[in-house]
């Protein structure tokens, strides 16, 4: 049994109602059980984390590494484009993260094309809606279980 953990971060609680044409009308809840359900199918556990304070996604990246996690599927919302700080943590673990994103960041503004992590992720699914979740957590059962 692996233990996998799902980090989400700003205002990816707001999923289901903020910018549906964007974001789609699937809720943060729905992906958590959805992917809870596909772990506890093969015998693995996942935790489920949002925040929307970045001290509180590096704590729980620290976290990981005493909580043994095999990887980290994290998609870290808008600090994609600003957290040095996220960037660190996951450095500092030695734990394998994918980067997800519900919306091809690189098709929509200038700002949100710059990501500080894809280059140390494992890899990056982007644009895929929020099958990109799944296709995420299939991958990490498949490599880092």
């Amino acid at each position: 049994m692996s233990n996998f953990l799902l980090l989400n971060g700003p205002n990816l609680n707001l999923l289901g109602t903020r910018e549906p044409e964007i974001y789609g009308n699937i809720s943060l809840i729905d992906i958590e059980n959805k992917l809870s359900e596909i772990c506890s199918k093969e015998n693995h556990s996942l935790e489920s984390y949002q925040s929307n304070a970045e001290h509180d996604l590096v704590n729980k990246i620290h976290e990981a590494k005493d909580t043994k996690v095999k990887c980290i599927i994290f998609n870290p919302g808008a600090f994609t484009h600003s957290s040095i700080a996220l960037r660190d943590a996951l450095s500092g673990i030695d734990i394998p993260f994918i980067e997800v994103h519900i919306s091809n960041i690189y098709s929509r503004e200038d700002f949100r094309k710059k990501s500080y992590l894809s280059d140390i992720a494992d890899g990056v699914i982007s644009g895929l809606g929020t099958e990109g979740y799944e296709l995420a957590l299939s991958v990490a059962l498949k490599r880092f279980s």
